[in-house]
Formats: C-alpha cells, sequence, structure tokens
C-alpha cells in the first residue's frame, strides 16, 4: 500500500493548541518568606521525577478545587461510535483483566453519556479494567479536537468515561499543599513506551530495518492493522530493546536494536552531573526473575547504546529502587533522580491498584522531606499517558506526535509555591526543560527546547527554615 506521511495521518487528531491516614510531608515543609530577595533556581539541587502510570488528568483531578476539571467539560463530553452516531447511552463497562472481556457486573449498565465517579463501584484500593491506550487509537479518540470517539477507540466500552476523587488519596493531600499543574500534557500521544522515550531524549525512536510485520498499516486516514511501528519506522507502540532486560519469549529479529538519540542522561554526564534511574524489581529482572507485572518497556535507557549491556554507564546509572532509599539515609542522593516503580505499585489499571501505588509515592516523598536534601530539592510527580481515559481539554498538538491527553502532575519543593494551581501549559518535556535550565544543558530536540520549565510553579524568593 501507498506510505501515509504520519502528519497526514495526524490530521484526524489536530487539535487546537490551547484518603488514608495523615501524609508524611504535612508539617516537614516549613519556611519564611523573605521579600525582595531573588533566589534563583540554583537553589535547587536535586531534581526527583517519580513517573507513575496511565491516568488523564480528569480521571484524578477532575474534581480539585481550582483546577479546569469536570465542571468544565459539558462542550466535550459527547461522545459517538466510529460511524459517527450519537451514543444514548455509555456502553457497558467491560472488565477485560479476563478474555474474553465481559462487563463489570459492579459497574451500572445504561448510564448517561459522561464522566461518572468510579469509586462509588470500585474502589480505589480494588482492580477494574484497563482502558486501550494506543498511538494511532489516541489520534482517533481525539477526533480533530472534538475528544467524542473515547468510547468508541477503545476497548472497555463506558469505563473511558470513568474518574475518581483524588482529592482524597495522598497525592491529592500533596497537591492540595503544594502545586497542582493543570495544563500539563503527556509529550507524545499513545502510550508507555514512546512516553518514556519522550521523557529522556524528547523525540520518536526510529528503527527502519524492523520486520514489516511489525509496522501498522493505514488506508487513508484509517487504522486498517496495528503494529508497534509506524508505516515509516518510528517506534510508536510497545517494542523491546536488543538489551537485557527483555521478555524471554520475543525472538531476536524483534528485538530493537540499540538507539543513538541523545538523552537527558548524556547530557547530564557530559556536564558532569550525577544523575540514575531507579526502577522497582530491575535487578531481578536482570537476573531473569522478573516479576509477573514488572515492565520491560518503562525501561528507557536500557535502550540506548550509551547504556547497553556491559558499559560502565549501565551500571553506574540504572539502579534498582531499593537502592534510593539507602542513597536517601545516606546523603548519597543524585543532582537528577527518575523514580520507576515496579508493576504492582505504579497504579497502571488492570493490574495495579491506584491505592498502594499512590501509598508508596507518598512513603518515598515523607523519606525525601525528611532528608537534609529536602531543603533544595524539587520533586515533580507525574504520568506516562492518560490510560485510555477521557480529558474535556483538547490536547495542544504541535507535531505528528503530540503532546496529546492531559495528565496529572505535583510539583513539591520548599521553593514551590503553597496551594496552588498552576494554569501554565507544560508537556513531559517541561521536566527537561526544567533540568536544562537549571544545569545550562543544551535541548535535545525543538519540542524540549520550546516548552515551558515548570519554573511558573516556583517562588525562589522562599526561604526554607533550618
Amino acid at each position: 500500500m501507498a506510505r501515509v506521511s504520519r502528519r497526514r495521518f495526524l490530521q484526524l487528531g489536530g487539535a487546537a493548541a490551547i484518603g488514608i491516614g495523615a501524609a508524611p510531608w504535612l508539617g516537614c515543609a516549613r519556611w519564611r518568606g523573605e521579600a525582595g530577595v531573588e533566589r534563583p533556581i540554583e537553589l535547587i539541587d536535586h531534581v526527583v521525577v517519580i513517573y507513575q502510570e496511565n491516568w488523564s488528568f480528569d480521571s484524578l483531578f477532575g474534581t480539585f478545587p481550582g483546577a479546569n476539571g469536570l465542571a468544565s467539560g459539558l462542550d466535550t463530553v459527547r461522545q459517538v461510535d466510529r460511524d459517527g452516531q450519537l451514543y444514548p447511552t455509555l456502553p457497558p463497562s467491560l472488565d477485560n483483566r479476563r478474555s474474553p472481556a465481559a462487563p463489570d457486573a459492579r459497574i451500572p449498565t445504561g448510564q448517561a453519556v459522561a464522566p461518572f465517579d468510579l469509586g462509588a463501584y470500585v474502589k480505589p484500593s480494588e482492580l477494574a479494567g484497563n482502558p486501550l491506550h494506543r498511538y494511532y487509537q489516541h489520534i482517533h479518540q481525539i477526533d480533530g479536537g472534538k475528544l467524542d470517539k473515547f468510547v468508541a477507540w477503545g476497548n472497555t466500552g463506558g469505563l473511558v468515561m470513568s474518574y475518581y476523587d483524588g482529592t482524597t488519596l495522598p497525592l491529592g493531600r500533596l497537591a492540595r499543599d503544594y502545586v497542582l499543574c493543570d495544563n500539563f500534557f503527556q509529550a507524545a500521544l499513545g502510550g508507555s513506551f514512546l512516553n518514556h522515550a519522550w521523557l529522556i531524549c524528547a523525540a520518536t525512536p526510529r528503527w527502519p530495518d524492523a520486520p514489516a510485520a511489525m509496522r501498522a498499516q493505514l488506508q487513508g486516514d484509517t487504522l486498517i492493522k496495528d503494529g508497534e511501528l509506524s508505516p515509516e519506522g518510528d517506534i510508536v507502540n510497545t517494542a523491546y530493546t536488543i538489551n537485557a532486560p527483555h521478555p524471554a519469549s520475543i525472538p531476536r529479529e524483534r528485538l530493537a536494536p540499540s538507539l543513538t538519540l541523545p538523552t537527558i542522561g548524556d547530557r547530564l554526564s557530559e556536564r558532569g552531573v550525577s544523575w540514575r534511574w531507579y526502577s522497582g524489581g530491575w535487578d531481578a529482572a536482570l537476573a531473569g526473575r522478573a516479576h509477573p507485572n514488572f515492565q520491560f518497556h518503562h525501561q528507557p535507557f536500557a535502550y540506548f547504546a550509551n547504556y547497553a549491556d556491559g558499559t560502565a554507564a549501565k551500571a553506574e546509572h540504572l539502579r534498582d529502587e531499593e537502592e534510593i532509599w539507602r542513597d536517601i539515609a545516606t546523603g548519597a542522593l543524585p543532582a537528577v533522580t527518575f523514580v520507576k516503580p515496579n508493576g504492582p505499585l505504579n497504579e497502571h489499571p488492570g493490574y495495579a491498584d491506584l491505592l498502594s501505588g499512590q501509598q508508596h509515592v507518598e512513603r518515598l516523598i515523607g523519606a525525601l522531606m525528611a532528608s537534609p536534601a529536602w531543603r533544595r530539592t524539587a520533586i515533580i510527580v507525574t504520568y506516562d499517558e492518560y490510560g485510555g481515559r477521557w480529558d474535556h481539554v483538547p490536547p495542544p498538538i504541535v507535531d505528528p506526535w503530540g503532546p496529546g491527553t492531559r495528565v496529572p502532575a505535583v510539583i513539591a519543593s520548599p521553593y514551590a509555591r503553597r496551594r496552588t494551581v498552576d494554569h501554565t501549559v507544560y508537556d513531559t518535556t517541561s521536566i527537561l526543560k526544567f533540568i536544562e535550565t537549571r544545569w545550562k544543558l543544551a535541548p535535545l530536540s525543538t519540542r524540549d527546547a520550546a516548552a515551558n520549565d515548570l519554573t511558573a510553579a516556583f517562588d525562589f524568593t522562599q526561604t526554607p527554615s533550618a
């Protein structure tokens, strides 16, 4: 078939730019303001990025006071099928943890076409279905900014319109005390692999000579056959690396060769700035004993030649999450830290519950806030992508890759503004821009070069107390 350009296909989705217990951070952050004193970004010596999984902004923070949430979403709540016909009611919410998927008996059928509170039927400590979240389907769901095909191009029926009241959960408590960003978008359309890549290299990896069977097929502007790659060889969905760890079941010819794009790790190392990626279950996966829910495609640095098997850089920078607790306690926290919890604690619908993941993040943040490093630390908690769930704000798509749907982002620091909703437009590459700004690093692509750098969430005139 004739090749279809990514930009042509993207025209389908080209949108207009635009509570359990006391939280351990409460009472930890105390400072006094000093009016008129300039405090530059260099007051931050440690940036900690905690990267969770698969929730749109509205599905966790749509009820947050002062945020652009569900109450503003009436204009984009309508849903149509693939032929453009209105759904009179939401189709049943499917539980696809079983095969074949079946209606989730806990969730009523015949609900109005509108967001509904999933917490009324499924506790945040319980599991439900896992909505589809892939590159081309995401473009169809956005539907040129109308946002009206999330149900039609999903695989869990009405579940894509569900939400939790995140204000009562641990991350909601943190957001109430610090900064919630309500215009923070996932960097790339689609799912986890691509957004993990964008988190570290602000670009879409390519595999030009990948097997034809791995490539998607398009007919005009319509997806005919899904695949791990675009027709042109861009890795837009989940593919695995030739490097360890990867699933033992994947044939060698379907393992991507080491990538050579520059990464934020490269930039930091060139400047002599310490950094690490801490991943839950990493050591066991390297030893061939991966947890059943360890996600190999959530380990982006492992895909790159500079961190390939046998390199000193891999041993130095890619570590098990267990080590971060020791590094915090001993004062060995790197300047830049990425934390990727193991599958059961990453909040990914279908195999991880929401509450356990947020409690894990809460404990980690509590340890950071109790350490001497806290006085000069910025913590960014965000999600890789939308997890297939509807959000009422059309993403400000600027190139064939995104940005995609809004995701939650919470920023905590002694220098973060207090009890603030930041309406600045950000995407995942804004994290890169913040790191680049702090350590005077060259940008990785045009996207992070143009991104807002998160500093609007800070007030550097604040001086933390001893």
